[in-house]
């Protein structure tokens, strides 16, 4: 069975009303899903980093501003949060929920 990393976890209306605040306070989201997941539909404005490519592409990632991990479920997001937690990033999160519960909200989906 698997066991989701114990990481820090924000909702995904808290990450909506976050991304329509000012810029400056914008977390950053980095949609860890496969090609094909993001095509069907991601967050406006996301970094789009497969959770297989991840650790090769962290360098991408700001270390200065908060960071948003999605995927599907929130499953392959919080391995990712805490992947990024262990390389040093402090202020990495989870989307509770993944886009399910983002689009549960009826939060936009650019496409």
């Amino acid at each position: 069975m698997f066991k989701r990393p114990n990481v820090p976890a924000i909702a995904a209306t808290d990450v909506a009303a976050r991304l329509a605040g000012a810029a400056d306070q914008r977390p950053v989201v980095v949609d860890v899903r496969e090609p094909d997941e993001w095509a069907e539909g991601h967050i406006a404005d996301a970094q789009h980093i497969p959770l297989g490519q991840l650790a090769a592409r962290m360098d991408e990632i700001p270390r200065d501003r908060d960071v948003v991990l999605v995927c599907h479920s929130g499953q392959r997001s919080a391995v990712a949060t805490a992947m990024l937690q262990r390389a040093g990033f402090t202020r990495a999160s989870n989307l509770t929920g993944g886009m399910v519960a983002w689009e549960d909200h009826h939060l936009p989906v650019a496409r």
